[in-house]
Order: structure tokens, then sequence, then C-alpha cells
């Protein structure tokens, strides 16, 4: 085929609009046409090879590898946010480059979803050519100007006007008001402009103008301000298509996967850049002639030059006139003859090319043939992407809003050093005083416990654990070759636990017996111990006294009672250890918590003696009942306490443990809710519900496992209509909580761990915390960081913390076979 540019077309026509001799026959017209036409047909198996290529140069984009380099840029574009309606306010717009050699300015009021609609006021001004190619400087003076002459027709104040900026050139964003032009395209080349960040010049040329006080809030390019500005009455918009001058698309992607990001959370809109897709010749199969003439008469050859030569507007029409020309010149069109105009550039304009075919039918039928499980609805964005651009700076100025919001609401539960150090001084205070009798929130019981395992232990040992929802009975047998457990679960109706008394130790007699049948164990006498993880103020080791039920239970006709009595077994106190001769303290931190400690006998002032050690039950679920946690507590806190059937009491336990987490963190939601920073400020049904939000959402939620949509998931299954943004801010708050609960949990212990170093005069302690609870053990992050509390406020304790294996069962039934070695040796 002969050259086809204006020059090759003269040529071969001899005089310029002769008609040639020897016109080609009809038949022979349309094989010529079908021959030109055929070029311009893309096959399945080629779209396939296209979107293949396209998508794996994106995912090399994201994550970051340079080599070779990827073919689509994937530029973050900082907007981290899609509307959810309730945006309002007026804002000012300037779009330069979305309609080639023009510039827009526009006032856009934003009434949220269900608001009266206002249309955008805007005016249009047209970009000399000698300042679309002449200095930077120049262009931006020109918006400036162009912004001013704007203002100046509308009753507006000169002061705090906010504007969005959409400029629609490839560029490199390091913040939503921060953007590096990479390269001019769509016949723009000013100087001293690529490599700059352009919010800063048009803020310089702005300062220059002097005459109106305007904050350039969000630069963004047409792409962006389209799938921003599409009508939220039909869903959320995640994806923006601009085929205009040029082409481009955005969308909504998770953080994650954005290597030069660096978040594990959240979303963020990605630029594509897919104009300069398949400078690898990817595209080199559906490449025709006329594409490779377009490109080396264009601005800039080889850049840009396929994907957005082949379907952007500035290029569309010149493609049809050098193909019209071509078969004009081969005398199938027009009598063989051709006119100036057809031979001129630019003479087939997008919208000659628009009126004679069906463009969006067309697109909605390749996507559907290469995309069949996914629905996709292409809405027409309102007002261009000027309506768009506004809402980026609307939705830029709603965040910022709701995060102050959220920062001031969770200010309290983010604890400091200081107030770290101050709870543990407390602790510290009111464990002296326990110990001494004297009046405190710290109980101190003795347990009657006097030794931990040695690992010398033997024989077959009965144990019972009863501290919330589930009743375990153990069989515990101890043999030179470990240890080996056979259990089973039992539930405590709600019915039985807050019943009577007589009912509730019936319904254990039950579990124990049925246990004794599977086991083969009817008529068989064993030792006992018993787990009963509830205030007790022990006598002896087989004597206890309930001085109040928590988590829960409120059995009748039982606090104030020998629980040994009503069991009719022996007792024996909760103690998490195992045969680790440094474990000397317990932690429980589960639908409860307590701790537990080996003190020294002589500190113990309700029972005799000054030598050796006796295991104290903290009860430390009540540190605080006497107002000394009123410096932490917060209004949630207070909300839970007064809605519990304990109002008052156990107010620690109530920061700490997981039968309260889930509803500090569902009271949290319901402010925020209330304030408009949650779910558009609509109340949720299910948020009213109590208990709904279990603890173990907030393990599962902050899981680093997790990718939002499966935090979004979680929460949707709960009842809860959120968008991605909810989702982050839920577990932000989830977060705040648990963190504060390690924290809490992490000074106690330190308060313990300082008490027994200081008990032995030592300058270094090295212990051990027997630890159980499926809050400690289930959730992601709880133990780590009541480690490091540990270690930040206790640095001359080596805290070593050991989990229990079976739990508090196993503990008692250790406790018992250590009271029986004990009483053999004092026989002996």
């Amino acid at each position: 085929m002969d050259p086809i540019g204006p020059r090759g077309l003269q040529q071969r026509e001899g005089a310029l609009g002769c008609p040639q001799e020897g016109l080609p026959s009809p038949s022979e017209s349309s094989e010529l046409v079908q021959e030109c036409l055929q070029q311009f047909k893309v096959t399945e198996a080629q779209l396939r090879q296209i979107q293949a290529s396209l998508l794996g140069s994106m995912e090399q984009a994201l994550s970051g590898k340079a080599s070779p380099a990827p073919a689509v840029r994937m530029l973050p574009t900082y907007v981290g946010s899609i509307p959810h309606g309730t945006e309002q306010g007026d804002f000012l717009v300037l779009e330069l480059g979305a309609s080639g050699a023009s510039l827009r300015v526009l006032w856009v009021t934003l009434m949220g979803v269900e608001g009266h609609k206002t249309e955008p006021r805007s005016q249009e001004f047209v970009i000399p050519q000698e300042v679309m190619l002449g200095p930077g400087q120049q262009l931006f003076d020109f918006a400036a100007r162009c912004l001013s002459e704007f203002l100046d027709a509308l009753p507006v104040g000169k002061q705090g006007l906010q504007l969005g900026f959409s400029f629609s050139f490839p560029c490199h964003q390091t913040g939503l008001d921060k953007s590096t032009l990479i390269s001019w395209t769509k016949g723009f080349k000013c100087s001293g402009v690529e490599g700059q960040d352009v919010v800063q010049l048009l803020r310089d040329a702005i300062q220059r103008q002097g005459t109106y006080s305007i904050d350039v809030v969000a630069v963004v390019n047409d792409t962006v301000g389209t799938m921003m500005g599409c009508d939220l009455g039909v869903g959320p918009c995640e994806v923006g298509l601009v085929v205009d001058t040029g082409t481009n698309a955005c969308y909504m992607e998770e953080a994650r996967h954005v290597a030069v990001l660096g978040e594990d959370r959240g979303r963020v809109c990605i630029s594509v850049e897919w104009g300069s897709f398949s400078d690898d010749e990817a595209l080199g199969p559906v490449w025709t002639i006329f594409d490779r003439t377009l490109d080396q008469e264009s601005l800039n050859p080889g850049a840009q030059r396929w994907f957005e030569k082949m379907i952007g507007g500035l290029y569309l029409g010149e493609l049809v006139r050098l193909a019209l020309a071509d078969l004009a010149q081969r005398g199938v069109l027009f009598g063989g003859s051709t006119s100036p105009v057809l031979l001129s550039p630019g003479s087939i304009l997008l919208e000659h090319v628009a009126e004679m075919e069906k463009f969006l039918a067309i697109l909605q039928e390749t996507v559907m043939l290469l995309a069949p499980e996914c629905d996709v609805s292409f809405i027409p964005s309102v007002d261009g992407g000027g309506q768009g651009v506004a809402m980026v700076t609307a939705v830029a100025a709603r965040l910022a809003a709701h995060r102050r919001l959220l920062e001031e609401t969770l200010a309290p539960f983010w604890l400091t050093r200081e107030q770290l150090v101050a709870l543990q001084r407390q602790m510290r205070e009111a464990m002296a005083k326990g110990l001494q009798g004297k009046t405190s929130s710290l109980r101190m019981l003795p347990t009657y416990v006097r030794a931990i395992p040695d690992g010398s232990e033997r024989g077959d040992f009965l144990a019972l654990d009863l501290g919330g929802t589930n009743f375990r009975v153990l069989l515990v047998r101890l043999a030179s070759g470990g240890v080996q457990i056979t259990n089973q679960i039992y539930s405590i109706p709600e019915y039985v636990a807050q019943g009577s008394g007589e009912q509730l130790f019936d319904h254990i007699v039950d579990c124990i017996v049925d246990f004794q049948q599977k086991q083969g164990l009817s008529g068989h006498s064993l030792p006992l111990g018993f787990t009963f993880s509830f205030p007790c103020r022990q006598l002896g080791l087989d004597q206890g006294i309930l001085l109040n039920w928590t988590k829960g239970f409120s059995a009748s006709d039982c606090e104030g009672q020998d629980v040994v009595y009503l069991l009719r077994e022996q007792l024996a106190a909760s103690f998490c250890v195992q045969a680790n001769p440094h474990c000397e303290v317990g932690l429980i931190v589960g639908t409860g918590t307590n701790a537990c400690y080996m003190e020294e006998l002589r500190n113990v002032a309700s029972v005799p003696g000054d030598s050796g050690h006796m295991c104290i039950n903290m009860e430390w679920g009540a540190f605080g009942d006497d107002g000394s946690l009123g410096m932490l507590s917060t209004y949630f806190d207070e909300r839970v306490d007064q809605a519990s059937i304990n109002p008052g009491r156990q107010r620690f336990e109530k920061m700490i443990s997981g039968m309260y987490l889930g509803e500090i963190v569902r009271h949290i939601l319901l402010h925020l809710t209330s304030r408009g920073v949650l779910f558009r400020g609509q109340q949720i049904q299910c948020l009213q519900t109590r208990d709904i939000f279990k603890t173990k959402f907030l393990s599962q939620i902050e899981s680093d496992s997790l990718a939002l949509r499966q935090v979004r998931a979680i929460l949707e299954d709960l009842g809860l209509p959120l968008t991605s943004d909810d989702a982050l801010m839920v577990l932000e708050v989830c977060q705040a909580v648990s963190r504060r609960a390690a924290q809490l949990c992490g000074a106690g212990v330190a308060a313990v761990v300082e008490k027994i170093r200081e008990n032995r005069g030592l300058e270094k302690l090295t212990v051990s915390v027997g630890v159980d609870g499926t809050l400690y053990k289930l959730h992601p992050h709880f133990s780590r960081l009541v480690e490091e509390t540990v270690q930040e406020l206790a640095p001359c304790c080596e805290v070593t913390f050991l989990q229990s294996k079976d739990g508090s069962g196993k503990g008692a039934a250790l406790v018992t076979a250590v009271a029986c070695r004990l009483a053999q040796m004092t026989r002996v």
C-alpha cells in the first residue's frame, strides 16, 4: 500500500481534486472498502489478549516493579472515598485540559442527595494558542484572571472560597493537593511546568492576581471528576471513564495493593493513565497504517501513542479523514476526487464521528463479552467532570470534619505513659491496703494455696471450672510422662445462671454425674479441684464464701454462702499455673478478668505466720469501684456500667474483659452515628440492641489477614449498611477500645511483678505469668500490647507470659495435686 499522508495523496492524484481515469468497478470498490475497513476490525481473541495485557500492566505498576517499565502508570490520586449523599456547600471548580483548548470555571452548590438540585453556574474561556505553547506562568496567570472574571459576576464574598482543580494531564500525585506534571498532552506544550507542582503554580498565580482568597483543596483529573460526579440516586460509582479529547480510566482500589502507599487498610482512587498503554507494542496486531501515519504527524510521536490515539476524540476524526482520503484517492469515494478540506488535518471532528456511530452500545456489548460476571452500568456524569471535582472537594471537607470528630471521640482511649504509670501506682497502693485489711477496692483474698507445682505431682484428679456461660468438667491424669486431660463442656442457660442457687448447683452436679458416667468413673472416689471464678473470701483451702456474683450471674441465695457446702465437694481456688518454678502470677482475660500472685505470708494480715508464701486472689475486676478510675472512665464506660446488672461494681473488669468491650464499641458507634460520622447519620436499628456487637467481632475485625471488604462483610452480617469509610472507622474504634483494655491489663500486671520484686529485694526479677482467657488468646494484638506495656512500666522485671493450654480447669487439678503432695509430706 502506498503512503497515505497528504503528500502521497497529492502525488498519486496528480492534480488536486481532479478525478483519476479508470475508476474501479462497483465490485472492485466494494472489495477496496472492505480491505480498508478490515484493518479496524478487532476479533474476540485480540480483545481478550489486550484485556490480559492491560491487566498485567496494571498489576505490575501497582506492585511497584519498575523493570520492565509498565505500560500504564497506575497513579494514586489520594481520593480515598466516594460520595455518600450528605455532602453540602458551595464550591469553586477550575477545569483545565478537559475539553481541549479551553478552560472552564464553575460555581457548584451541593445540597445532599435529598436536597433541591441546583444547576451549576459555569463560564468557558478559550485558551489562545500562544498561551497553550508559551511559558507555564503565562498559562496559570491566564487561569487566575479567568477565575477573577467569573467571580466578579457572582454575588459572592472574596474570602474563604474552596476550589477543586481539574487538571487533566498525566501527573504524579503525592497528596490530595500536591500534583507534579509528568508530561503535557492534548496539544499543550507550556514550558517550565513539567516536573513542577501544578497546585502550587496555581496558588502562586491566584496570589499574584490578589483579588480573591481561594483555597485550592484538591487537584483532580477529569477522569476522577467523572467518577465522583455520577448521580447518587443510581448507586455508588467506583469507576470513571473518559472518552473525549483524550481517554483515561480510574477506579477505587484496595490500598493494600498499591505498593507506593504502604497502607494496609482503606481504598484509594487510582488513575490508570491508560492512554500510554502498549508502548511495548502489545496492540501491534490491531494497529493500522492510518494509526501509524497519525502518530508520526502528531505533536508527540511515539508517546501516548496507541491506546489514546486509537480512542481519544482528538484523533478519531483524523483517523476517519485519513481513511476517507485513501478511499477517495483509490477512486472508491467522491468519484475519485478529493478536496482541500479532506486533505486538511483536523477537518473531521469528534462530533462528526459521534453522529455516525453508536459508541455506547458497542462499549456495553464489549464489556459484557469480556467481563460476563460483572454487572456494569454506564452512567453519564453530571455536567461532565465539573460536578465531580466539586464533589471531591466536598468529600475531602466531610472526611476532614469526620476525622476530627472521630479523633475527639477516641482521644480518651489513647492512654499516655503518665496515665499508665499513675494507674500502676494506684494499684500498688490498693494492693497494700487490701493486704493490711484496710478499706480498698482490691480485696486481696488469701487462697490458702501455699506452693506452686514442682513437677512431682502424680495421680488422677477431677476438676470443675465455672467462670462464665460454659461449665467444664475435667479428668486430669498426672504421670511422669506428662499430663493427660479429658474434658467436656456443658452450657449454663441464662435462666439457670440467673435463677435460684439450688437450681444452679443442681445443674452443676448433674453435669458432674453425666461426665463420670461417660468416663466410667461412677462409684470412683477422686480428689477434686473447683475453679470458681467469682469473688470469694476463702477461710481455708476448701472453704470459700461467695462475696458477689459477676459476669452476668445472679443466682439467688448464694452470696454470703459457702460454695463448698452448696456443691458438697472440695473447693480449690482458681490458680492458673503449670509446672514452672518461675510461674508465680496468674492472669485471666476472658469473659471477666482477674489476677493472683504469690505474696510473702508476712504481708498478709488476715493469715497468721511470718514465713512462706500465700497465693493472693486480687479480685482486681473490682479495682476502681471506690472511684479511683474516674480519670480514665469515659462517657461510654458509664453507659455500659449503668446498663449492667451490677452498676458501680467491677469497674476495672468492665474496661478490660470480653463481656463488655463489644458494648463499649456499640455505644461509641451510636454516638458517632448521631454526629453524622457513621452510616450517613441514619439510626441503625440493630445498633440499638444490647450485646449485638460481640467482643469476638473485635478479634475478627482487627485481624491483620483481613482485607477491608472482609471487615465490611462481618459488619454487614450484623445488619450494618456501611461504606468502606464506615468500615475503616469501625476498625479504628475497635482498635482504640481493645488497645486501652490491653494497656490497663498490662499496667496491672506491671504493678504485681514490681510488688514481687520489691518483696524480695531484687534488682532484677525473672518471673512467669500463666495466662488464660479467650480475649487474651484469640485477639490478634491483645497479648502483644499487654507484654509491651509490662516491659515499659516494669523494666527491672523479665516477664514471660505462658498461655495455659487447658484453662483454669487444669490449674484446679494441679492445685489439688499440690495440696495432696503437701498433705502427704506433712504426714511423713
